[in-house]
Formats: C-alpha cells, structure tokens, sequence
C-alpha cells in the first residue's frame, strides 16, 4: 500500500528525459529571430541613410486653394461656413403648405 508521501512524490508530468528536443530547438529560434532583427535594423538604417535631407515642397494645384478655405480646424471652437455652390445634403427647397 502507498503512503501519502509516496503518492505525492511520483512523478505525474511524464518522463522529463526522453524528448529532449525543447533547448536546442528554443536555442534555434532565438538564433534565428536575432539575425532577422539584426539584418532588419540594418536595411531599415541603409534605407534611412539615402533618404534626401529635405523633401521639396510640393507644387499644389491651383484649385486646391479655394478648396482649402472651407475647412476649419474643429478643437478651435469656432465655426465656418461652407462657401461651395451645393451644400452636402444637396439643394435644400422650401416646400409651401
């Protein structure tokens, strides 16, 4: 008959010896994903490195401009008026009755 001591003691989680595949296989990936990091930081920083100092300012059409008046910051507080021919629901009409 087995004593509580006994019970407590087996090992219930298998046999940790055989298997033993887990270090060397975490060793690789941890090896891997270095050198995909590695390899990373180095095509993001040669990338980085042909980037022109500044970027021209680009030309705006000419358009742009007068569609640039209609819109207003909204965290300033104050409204704007749409200055454009149609509203955004469409033409409004009155109806009599």
């Amino acid at each position: 008959m087995l004593t509580a001591a006994q019970v407590l003691a087996q090992n219930n989680f298998g046999d940790t010896r055989t298997g033993g595949l887990a270090g060397p296989m975490g060793l690789f990936l941890i090896l891997v994903l270095a050198t995909a990091t590695v390899l990373l930081i180095r095509n993001m920083n040669a990338r980085l490195r042909r980037l022109p100092d500044r970027f021209p300012q680009q030309a705006r059409p000419a358009d742009a401009g007068q569609a640039d008046a209609a819109v207003v910051d909204p965290t300033d507080g104050t409204g704007a008026q749409d200055s454009s021919p149609n509203p955004p629901n469409g033409p409004q009409q009155r109806q009599n009755g």
